[in-house]
């Protein structure tokens, strides 16, 4: 496997910092508790940690609204901290990966306070700035996708600025070279700061109708859903120019030998596949999020699969998300049982699978008492499910009240569930159990890292597909249904079943019984 680069091979894991170990006894994550975890990391069997941000912010939308980009928060720790955090994961193996938010700073980064101060000031066209309509009032019909207009005037210059997300977030004009440039510096202080690569915060957002045309309204949109919903995005997501960026971004990690760019894209398919760039000089990965919505179903996966594999330029590299901060955790989504065969989808499909912490164990969202929500996206448009608080509870270490070994202190959330790493470790049957076995398995068998994938079909409630490589053929079945079923197999042996006392087992030429909720991996 030596031919694949280190993301290609590996598995990426997602950490949300400001719950995954508190150190200091504030109630907030931070560096020097996440390095203390990275050994339970490097035993479960990752190969790279993704960091959601931890510059320093206001926390208007915890850490998506950065007031500078190239430092780190105090609630987080120090430079040096993360220095510590860094070289502690290299020195295990892993890489790491940072979060890039590019889209939009926060209003109270020097450059934004700039931009507003005057309409003649050297920053002015760094962010997006609009006299009011003809008749007064918003530029244009823009809509925040935190609900309302998103456009907030400024009274001192006597013009609008443009925020996708919260005010507080006002959106950077990657038109202007001087942007690029500055945005570019950045990249390059985390990449000699040791960082091996970059999620990049919504992406397919960059850029936004040189015009400022209105969006066209959606024929879709059905009451209750988001304010945004009412629009197509037409001339605000997913513009052409945004893949000159895309490519820029890509020459630059480039500078630095092997570094992966990952963008953050909420797109169809056909649209998505685009971002790979015409020569695979875009994104290493568009970060494909498929299974975060799809219906938990054998045929409509199976059929996700085949089209995404189908879709896939000759030159790019697939990628699968099981779980991720701003959407329900996979255990909520479709129980703790299918959670133990939606394991085995993710690390048996073709391509690079991303973990969110927490999953490795079935937490579950957890219950936030209205007095409790942290999350401006539930604040400003309640009870219509755009919250993300409860995929953000806190890491369950132990047993230990009431935070399950996050923090002395008082949690920032409360803590979601019972289950914790300290129960299920010594479980063979657990949940965590089941992850290690598979990222073991799936680390020394090339045909589930760079192995074709082929046959990929559904049977009723059980979807099966094959992975092969050099000779080597390995046959996945997974039942998503809540009753017994047969499926037809060639003669082989079990090396994985998520039912107990399985592994080893033979499969015998045509049908053989899979257990409601089972899912197996053969040799055949």
């Amino acid at each position: 496997m030596s031919e694949l680069a280190w993301w290609q091979r590996g598995v990426i894991y997602q950490i949300y910092p400001r719950s995954f170990q508190d150190s200091n006894g504030d109630g907030i994550g931070d560096l020097a508790g996440m390095s203390s975890r990275l050994p339970y990391l490097a035993e479960l069997g990752v190969d790279a940690v993704w960091v959601s941000p931890i510059y320093p912010s206001p926390m208007a939308d915890f850490g998506y609204d950065v007031a500078d980009y190239c430092n780190i928060d105090p609630m987080f720790g120090t430079l040096a901290d993360f220095k510590q955090f860094a070289d502690r994961a290299h020195g295990l193996g892993m890489k790491v990966l940072l979060d890039f938010v590019p889209n939009h700073s926060s209003d109270r980064h020097p450059w934004f306070e700039e931009s507003r101060s005057s309409r003649d000031n050297p920053k002015r066209d760094w962010y997006l700035w609009r006299d009011p309509a003809p008749g007064g009032g918003p530029p244009n019909n823009w809509q925040s996708r935190m609900g309302g207009s998103a456009w907030e005037w400024d009274e001192r210059t006597g013009q609008y600025y443009y925020h996708a997300f919260l005010r507080e977030q006002p959106d950077l004009n990657w038109r202007n070279p001087q942007v690029r440039r500055a945005m570019d510096d950045v990249l390059r202080f985390w990449l000699d700061h040791g960082v091996d690569g970059f999620r990049v915060d919504v992406l397919w957002l960059l850029i936004k109708d040189a015009q400022f045309r209105d969006n066209p309204p959606n024929p879709a949109y059905e009451p209750g859903q988001p304010d945004h919903h009412r629009q197509l995005h037409t001339y605000t997501e997913d513009q052409p120019e945004v893949h000159d960026i895309v490519r820029s971004m890509r020459a630059t990690l480039a500078e630095y030998g092997q570094r992966v760019l990952i963008g953050e894209i909420y797109l169809p398919v056909p649209q998505l596949i685009r971002y790979y760039g015409a020569n695979g000089d875009g994104a290493d990965m568009p970060f494909n999020f498929q299974l975060l919505n799809a219906t938990w179903h054998a045929g409509e996966i199976a059929r996700m699969i085949r089209d995404y594999d189908t879709a896939l330029p000759e030159h790019a590299w697939p990628n699968w998300v099981l779980g991720n901060h701003d959407n329900p955790r996979v255990a909520s989504r479709v129980g703790l049982a299918q959670a133990r065969v939606a394991a085995v989808l993710l690390l048996t499909l073709r391509g690079t699978p991303t973990l969110y912490y927490g999953d490795e164990i079935g937490m579950t969202d957890g219950v936030i008492p209205p007095d409790q929500v942290q999350d401006p996206a539930e604040i400003r448009q309640p009870g219509i499910g755009q919250g993300r608080d409860p995929e953000r509870t806190p890491m369950q270490w132990d047993t230990s009240l009431p935070n399950a070994g996050f923090t002395t202190g008082r949690s920032w959330l409360p803590v979601a569930s019972e289950t914790s790493v300290h129960i299920q470790n010594g479980d063979p049957s657990s949940m965590l159990s089941l992850y290690r076995r598979l990222l073991k398995l799936r680390r020394n068998n090339a045909a589930l890292v760079q192995g074709a994938i082929e046959h990929v079909a559904a049977y009723g409630d059980v979807l099966t597909y094959e992975r092969h490589h050099r000779g080597q053929r390995l046959f996945i079945a997974l039942n998503m249904g809540a009753a017994d079923a047969e499926v037809e197999s060639r003669e082989g042996v079990v090396l994985l079943s998520t039912f107990a006392g399985r592994d080893g087992q033979p499969l015998r030429q045509g049908a053989n019984r899979l257990a409601a909720g089972e899912a197996l991996i053969a040799s055949v």
